[in-house]
This record gives structure tokens, C-alpha cells and sequence, in this order.
């Protein structure tokens, strides 16, 4: 029975979260990010940190939307968590700093003691980057409670065995040539309606979207799931971006990995043109085959994507339904994409784009 529900069920009820999904205001979020960006600059610590750090030392892995369920059928980490952890004991042993995104704990869901309780591994994991001051925890909409809730500190002490603060944003703080470089980090719910922790939202994703996820055992989080919404999502985050001077911007949010302003098939639209240019054969029929096959997860392509700065990143999400976790590194004066998935047990990290600091900064320049 379940099955044949799943097989009905299937497009009405991703068509029904898109219809209540959130959509961005480009006014709204403008002036929300404007705000949040500086007054972290100016130090209110309240909103979030300025973090100074080496372009060539510095490491950071930037992780998003866990989503921490009970273990269920909607609980969207659970397939992904194998990944999950074995990434971060990769990061810790490497001694990189972890800056987790917001909707780390899916708290519109579920209760924080139901999720404190199912996700003792993942909790233990993030701990460790603890004591050496290398964690950083970013609210987003659906864990907004840690932001709100006078007794959201005590809650994340027995989390995590340790006192930690949350914080709306961090200010990644560097210098290049002698200009400041700033790298902003939010989740990026900032500015919309339907996201920002209203009751409508609540009630809709706990008392509708929820059971009826975890008896479907449906999991939207494809990149291929309200693809027209994330275009127009992507562009206002863009826009924002490209016109603050010596500033990238990464958030999560959307579930849609980006690298300097892409998506991956836009990004292959602009390695076809080149491949016509050069006229190769051999790279022309490999990229023209993966478009094929990415045209089914990314459905739109930005008009303007050939005249896009490199300004906005996206980490992408780690709840997809395949079980792969996106993220984003920051190492050895370089951005990272990267995708952690599974192969014969083990968790393998791919690198699926990088660019040197630098040459970002100078096309956001030119």
C-alpha cells in the first residue's frame, strides 16, 4: 500500500511543498543582508563573529542543512549521516575550523529532545571541534529555535557538552594585495516571507508535511526540486553579492550547491561554448551527455549566467537523497565545492570545483 502511495503521491506532494516553500523578496532580503553584514562588521556579537585568518593557512569546511530528524522517515540526515560524520573526522584530523550553515537540527519537525536523542553520533562529531575554538554554529529557519528560546542554551550544553553560542552570520576576514577581502556567511533564509520562522510555516511542515513524509518515506531534497524557485533565490543572493566591493557571499538554504555564481549545468554550458570554440570533438559529446543528464536535476539556467561575477557560493545541503553530503572548503588561498559519497563502505571526498582566492577577487574586480 505504502508503495502505491508513493508512486500517487509522489508529484503532488513535492508540487504542494513547493507551493509553501519559501519565496524571496529582493527588497527584503537586500536590506537584511545589508544589516546583518554590518553589524557583524561593527561588532555586535550578538548577530555573529568577525573571524580573522591566514588566506594561505587558514582551513574551513562549511557544512549546511543537516536537517536532524528522530531517525524516521522524515528525518533527512539519515541516510547521508554515514558520510556525515566520517567527513568531519576527516576535518578534525586535518585541523580545519567547521562553520555549520543553519537547519543543522530539523526543529519544525520534531522536538530538540527527540533530536538530542536520535543524533548523539553527529553531536559527538561536531563537539570535538570544540575545545580548540574551530566550531562555529549558524542558525537558519528551521532551527531558528536556538536563536529564540530562553532555554536553547542549556539545551545545546547537553548537546554538545559545552557552551556554544549561536549566531546569525560570521565574517570571514582576510587580506589580499593589501585589500581586505571579506567572506560572509549566513544561511540565507534572510528576507523570506514564508521562511523566516512564522507560525504558518511551522504548522504547515509539523503538522502536515511532516507525518505525511515519514509514512511516504519521500525525501525532496533533489536538486532537481523547485528549480524554477532556487533560480530566483540564487539571483537576488547574487545580485546582493556582486555589488559589495572585496566580499563573497556563501550560504545554504536552497539545497543547490553553486560555485563563483553557477550551478553545476550552467557551469557546463560554459565548457560547451568552449569545447565549440576549440572545436574538440571528444569534449563536446562528454559535456553534451552530462547535460543531458543534469538538465533533469537543474532545470533552469540563469539568463545572464555567461556575465556572472564570482561572488556567490552555495554549499549545497547535506540531506540528498542519495545520501551524498556538499560543502564548501576554504584551504591554501583556495575556494572548494566538494561532495563526500559513498563507495565500497567508506566515505570518498570528491573535489568538484576550486579556484585560487585571488583570481576570484580580480573577475569580481574586472
Amino acid at each position: 500500500m505504502r508503495r502505491l502511495l508513493q508512486k500517487l503521491l509522489l508529484k503532488p506532494v513535492l508540487w504542494l511543498t513547493n507551493r509553501y516553500s519559501s519565496r524571496p523578496d529582493k527588497e527584503r532580503v537586500f536590506a537584511a543582508l545589508t544589516e546583518l553584514f554590518h553589524a557583524i562588521l561593527n561588532g555586535d556579537t550578538k548577530k555573529g563573529l568577525v573571524v580573522p585568518f591566514d588566506i594561505h593557512t587558514g582551513k574551513f569546511i562549511i557544512f549546511s542543512d543537516q536537517h536532524k530528524g528522530r531517525r524516521n522517515g522524515a528525518d533527512d540526515l539519515a541516510i547521508c549521516e554515514p558520510n556525515y560524520v566520517d567527513a568531519l573526522d576527516y576535518y578534525y584530523q586535518q585541523g580545519y575550523h567547521f562553520i555549520s550553515l543553519g537547519d543543522s537540527e530539523e526543529l519544525w519537525e520534531n522536538t530538540t529532545h527527540a533530536v538530542l536523542k536520535h543524533q548523539k553520533p553527529s553531536f559527538g562529531k561536531e563537539a570535538k571541534f570544540i575545545p580548540t575554538n574551530a566550531f562555529i554554529k549558524i542558525f537558519g529557519n528551521h532551527d531558528l529555535f536556538w536563536a529564540n528560546d530562553p532555554f536553547a542554551p542549556l539545551l545545546l550544553k547537553e548537546a554538545y557538552g559545552y557552551d556554544v553560542p549561536i549566531y546569525e552570520g560570521v565574517i570571514l576576514e582576510s587580506n589580499i594585495g593589501g585589500r581586505p577581502i571579506h567572506i560572509f556567511c549566513t544561511h540565507g533564509h534572510q528576507g523570506d516571507a514564508v521562511s523566516d520562522g512564522n507560525w504558518f510555516s511551522k504548522f504547515f511542515v509539523s503538522r502536515i508535511w511532516a507525518p505525511l513524509q515519514a509514512y511516504l518515506q519521500i525525501n525532496p531534497n533533489t536538486p532537481a526540486y523547485d528549480a524554477s524557485l532556487k533560480t530566483l533565490h540564487n539571483n537576488i543572493m547574487y545580485q546582493w553579492s556582486a555589488a559589495q566591493d572585496n566580499l563573497f557571499l556563501i550560504t545554504g538554504h536552497t539545497h543547490q550547491p553553486l560555485f563563483e555564481s553557477l550551478t553545476h549545468l550552467e557551469r557546463l554550458c560554459r565548457q560547451l561554448l568552449f569545447a565549440q570554440k576549440v572545436a574538440d570533438a571528444e569534449m563536446l559529446q562528454q559535456i553534451e551527455k552530462e547535460i543531458q543528464q543534469r538538465k533533469f536535476d537543474y532545470k533552469t539556467v540563469a539568463e545572464d549566467y555567461l556575465s556572472l561575477k564570482p561572488s556567490y557560493f552555495n554549499t549545497g545541503c547535506c540531506c540528498f537523497s542519495d545520501g551524498d553530503i556538499s560543502g564548501i572548503e576554504i584551504e591554501e588561498n583556495c575556494f572548494r565545492l566538494i561532495k563526500w559519497t559513498r563507495k565500497d563502505g567508506a566515505a570518498h571526498r570528491i573535489i568538484l570545483e576550486e579556484a585560487p582566492l585571488e583570481e576570484l577577487l580580480q573577475q569580481k574586480k574586472d
